[in-house]
Order: structure tokens, then C-alpha cells, then sequence
């Protein structure tokens, strides 16, 4: 394990945590979250506020201006945090200015061939076996008519909304243009790009074009494009977990999706036959997360097709209805049910709420999260115990937007006050500065409903965590020794606030 994986990384909004690029640099930089050691900044390019939350650029290779500049980006890297940004692979705005010429100049266009058009996937026309084959995230089909100036009208793939047009990802043009914005991101600070949303990136007739062979070699491919830059890769794909083994050799990292569904239906049940497992096959460089801008994934855990699932599908229904439960019927107004599919992929709710904003459990998972191999990676929402947002999802009509808080300065300072709040920076800070994350990594059942995970750098430093997920008495306990703090013993949320209180450990 390298000394940025013993680290913890931040995953968040620039402008609903800190305001602008400026105001998380001082929150990293010498403010309570110097702890962390890198930051995931969301989209924070031109618009950031568009109709996906910056997920859908119309300048790529720019920084929004109401957040700050590429010198910003520069600057907290050069404070030491590893940078960390997306690259938005599969589409673009319809607003960009590479499709707006393309709507008006046609042929002419530089842009021509850079957007995927229906005929460019089915050029002989297609039947309504072959178009519903494909997997969606979303209601509905997976095209958008646009009228070109010259009165042409072509039907263009918009897999996720009507206004963010799919690239061809073969086509010279659109790969020149991934081409730039890598070494766009390289100069302007940041040290790993995730590239978002490419399990949808390769449209192939004749299967669900998700995470098929030909996704797999353009993943190849777009991560020599990257490591060419000096980037590593990290790849977000919610999908089954033997297709999360299949990509994680070819990539530096990837998502540990199916950590969070399986400490929820461990929590529910008292069992943990599935979770200890799963810690025995699962990539061992992955980022781990309870939860994420997109929501709490269930889908990873779950079967598919005639695969086996780390839970049933009767399981992961459990898991939504448990969910359902614990937030008063709020996840199942927010989370949507794709097109095809018989529940929803992902929970939209925060995982405070999902857990009944019980801080017990809350930092049993959390702490679980920061003790099995791989790079932690903390959404702001979660750090700073936010609950559901529905007067955002009310007012947007986006589900994810119960998980995205905008918080204001006072709102913010009263959230980094709170006991679960400083709690977790407590784990933050061990799982930093600890020498045992250093060392050698092992975990087993320890009876009805334990779960005992430990390090150990067989130099006299070691850290020993113990979970018992008995349904609605959670409890924890971590044991330490050969650090900083000698042996030493927490096993409340009070003990890892008082931990955080101590003061943290500098990058």
C-alpha cells in the first residue's frame, strides 16, 4: 500500500462545500479538513451548474469562472492534495460549441463524425428487438431528434438526457478532443481523472452495449490516452461484481460499489457471511465509498442475467424497503427505476438517513469503509452527516438532489462542529497517520454477527477493528497500538470525536 492509499480522499461540489475553488483550498489547506490528503472536485468546469450538475460541459477544458481558475486546481496540488477530476467520456453538451457547429455547418463542420448518430450504429435500420436491447439508467429510449440548419433532421444518442449528446468515441474528432481535455486536466494540476459514465461509452448492436468486450478495450484504450499525460485512471461503472474484476486489471483504480449494499443488508439482518466474502474477492485497488454524488448503489451487489449476485435479488429489495423505512418513505419518492429494470439501481437518500441517522451505526460503517484495503474516499454529505434534502428535490424534481446539499457558511460551520461530523475526521485522521495501514491487511468471522478487520505492520504497530452488526444494537470497537497514540481503545462515537479533537495529523 502506497502512502496516498494509507491517505483519505474528499469527494465533493466545489460550490456546495466551499463555495468556490478558493474556499476548499482553505478548508484543506488549514482549516478542519487538512486531514484529507486529496479531493475529487465534481465538475467544476463550464457550466458547473448545468442540467446534470456539470455532468454535461460545455467547455470541457475550462473552469467555470465563478469558481476560480486552472491556477486554483494548480494550487491546491501544489499544496499536496492529490487532484482528482472527471472525464466526461461518453458525452458532451448540446449547448457545446463542438455541436452547435456541427448542427449548423454539417459536413463542413470540424465536429462532423464526433457525435454518435442512430444510422452510425445501425446502418442498415433496426427493429425494436435490437433498440430496447440496450441498457439505459433512464426512462425511455436513448435518442433525441435534432434539426440541422439545413433543415436535415438526425436522430443523435443521448444516453442519459436529451441535451447531453453522445461522442463517438472511434471517431477521429471525438478522440482529439478527449485527446486535449486529458492533457488539459495533466496541466492544470490534477493527478487522476475518473472516466465517467464509460460503460455506456460503446454502442454495439446485438448486446446491451454496457461493459462489453469492445467497452473494455476502449477502456484499454482511453487509459494508455491518459497514462500518456501522466494521469492515472479511475473507472466508475456500476455493474456486476465480476464485470468490476474484469476492468480493475486494465485501470489504477476502481469503485468498491458493493461495500455500501452489503453493510446495509448487514445491518439489517445481523448477518456477515456476504460481507466477509466479498472481502476476500474484491480488487484490492479500489476506492471505497458508503456513498457518492450519484446516491448509494445496490445494483453492484445484485445478480445479473443468469450471474449470481453477492445478494438476491430478493435481498436487494430488502435492502431498498429497509431503506424505505428508516427515511419515512423518502428514498422511495426519489430513487428512479431505469427503464427495463424491476427496482431502482441506486438509493437516492444519505446514507445518515438510510441508517435512521443512528451515529452508532453510521461510524461502524464508515469505520469499516476505512479499514479494508484500498483508497478511502468520503462524499461532503456523508462527512458532514447531512440528512435528506427534499426541499432540493422538490424544487429540481432530480432525485440525486436529496444527496446534494448546498451548504452555506454558517450551515457548514455548525456541521464540522457536530459530534458525528468530528467523529469521522477522528477515523479520517487515524486511518492517515496510523503505521499499521502500512502493514498487512486480514479479516474473519468472529461469530453470530461479528466481524473482526485488521492491520498489521509487523513492526509492533497494529490496528484491530470489530463490528457487531446485531440489528438495532450496532456496535464497534477499534483497537490501536504502536502509533502515535500507543495502545489505545475507542468504541463510541464520543471517543472518536475526542480522537479528531486531538488535532490532525499534518499531510
Amino acid at each position: 500500500m502506497t502512502a496516498d492509499d494509507r491517505g483519505v480522499h474528499l469527494l465533493a461540489y466545489t460550490e456546495r462545500l466551499g463555495g468556490d475553488l478558493a474556499g476548499v483550498r482553505a478548508l484543506l489547506r488549514e482549516g478542519p479538513l487538512a486531514v484529507f490528503t486529496g479531493v475529487h472536485l465534481l465538475p467544476f468546469f463550464v457550466p458547473f451548474d448545468g442540467d446534470d450538475a456539470g455532468f454535461d460541459p460545455v467547455d470541457h477544458a475550462t473552469v467555470d469562472p465563478r469558481l476560480g481558475t486552472w491556477d486554483d486546481v494548480r494550487a491546491l496540488a501544489a499544496d499536496g492534495a492529490h487532484v482528482t477530476a472527471d472525464l466526461i467520456v461518453n458525452h458532451v453538451s448540446a449547448d457545446s460549441a463542438e455541436f452547435r457547429d456541427w448542427l449548423t455547418r454539417g459536413a463542413e463542420s470540424p465536429a462532423d463524425g464526433m457525435f454518435l448518430t442512430y444510422d452510425a450504429v445501425f446502418p442498415d435500420g433496426a427493429g425494436e428487438a435490437e433498440i430496447t436491447a440496450f441498457y439505459r439508467p433512464r426512462l425511455g429510449l436513448p435518442f433525441t431528434p435534432y434539426q440541422r440548419a439545413d433543415g436535415t433532421r438526425r436522430l443523435v444518442w443521448t444516453t442519459f438526457m436529451p441535451t447531453q449528446v453522445d461522442l463517438d468515441v472511434h471517431h477521429p474528432a471525438a478522440r482529439a478532443y478527449l485527446r486535449r481535455t486529458l492533457r488539459t486536466l495533466a496541466d492544470g494540476g490534477v493527478s487522476t481523472v475518473r472516466l465517467d459514465a464509460v460503460g455506456y461509452a460503446v454502442k454495439t448492436p446485438g448486446t446491451d452495449s454496457f461493459m462489453t468486450a469492445r467497452t473494455l478495450a476502449f477502456v484499454e484504450e482511453i487509459t494508455a490516452l491518459a497514462r500518456a499525460e501522466g494521469l492515472q485512471v479511475l473507472v466508475e461503472v456500476h455493474a456486476h461484481h465480476t464485470q468490476q474484476a474484469a476492468i480493475a486489471p486494465l485501470v489504477d483504480l476502481v469503485y468498491d460499489f458493493a461495500l455500501p449494499p452489503l453493510l446495509l443488508h448487514g445491518l439489517a439482518t445481523g448477518e456477515v457471511a456476504r460481507l466477509a466474502h466479498w472481502l476476500t474477492i474484491r480488487p484490492r485497488n479500489a476506492i471505497t465509498v458508503l456513498d457518492t454524488h450519484d446516491g448509494i448503489g445496490v445494483i453492484d451487489a445484485g445478480p445479473s442475467g443468469d450471474r449470481p449476485g453477492l445478494l438476491s435479488t430478493e435481498e436487494m429489495a430488502a435492502v431498498f424497503a429497509e431503506a424505505e423505512r428508516r427515511t419515512a418513505g423518502r428514498s422511495a419518492l426519489a430513487s428512479t427505476t431505469p427503464a427495463w429494470a424491476a427496482m431502482p439501481h441506486q438509493i437516492n437518500a444519505t446514507f445518515f438517513s438510510v441508517l435512521g441517522e443512528d451515529p452508532v451505526a453510521y461510524l461502524l460503517a464508515r469505520a469499516v469503509q476505512l479499514f479494508v484495503p484500498g483508497r478511502p474516499q468520503l462524499y461532503y454529505v456523508g462527512l458532514l452527516a447531512g440528512t435528506d434534502d427534499m426541499d432540493r428535490f422538490a424544487r429540481t424534481g432530480q432525485g440525486r438532489e436529496v444527496n446534494r446539499h448546498a451548504y452555506d457558511a454558517a450551515e457548514l460551520a455548525a456541521a464540522l462542529a457536530g459530534e458525528v461530523t468530528r467523529a469521522q475526521l477522528g477515523l479520517v485522521a487515524l486511518r492517515t497517520r496510523h503505521p499499521a495501514f502500512g502493514g498487512t491487511f486480514a479479516a474473519r468471522e468472529a461469530g453470530p454477527g461479528r466481524l473482526v478487520l485488521g492491520w498489521d505492520d509487523g513492526a509492533g504497530a497494529s490496528a484491530v477493528l470489530t463490528v457487531d452488526l446485531a440489528p438495532d444494537a450496532p456496535a464497534f470497537a477499534i483497537e490501536v497500538a504502536g502509533g502515535p497514540e500507543g495502545a489505545a481503545r475507542y468504541g463510541s462515537v464520543v471517543d472518536l470525536a475526542a480522537l479528531a479533537d486531538g488535532g490532525a495529523a499534518a499531510r
